[in-house]
């Protein structure tokens, strides 16, 4: 079972993309998004599950080096 997870920009507070995981990442994981940037995980949210459902949401908060 894989983990999805929402990617954040800690400056903007706006989401970059959407990844799965096969496991749950850790404060300090490295990983390569989509437009082939390297970043480290700041911090890693999750939230609650909504009622008779049984997948959280998980977000991961992200500095990226880039500009949008």
């Amino acid at each position: 079972m894989s983990i999805n997870a929402t990617i954040m920009n800690a400056a903007t507070g706006q989401p970059i993309q959407t990844m799965a995981f096969g496991r749950m990442p850790r404060v300090g994981a490295g990983f390569v998004l989509t437009s082939g940037e390297r970043v480290t995980a700041q911090r890693v949210d999750v939230g609650k599950p909504a009622p008779g459902k049984f997948a959280a949401r998980v977000d991961i908060w992200v500095v990226t080096k880039s500009v949008p």
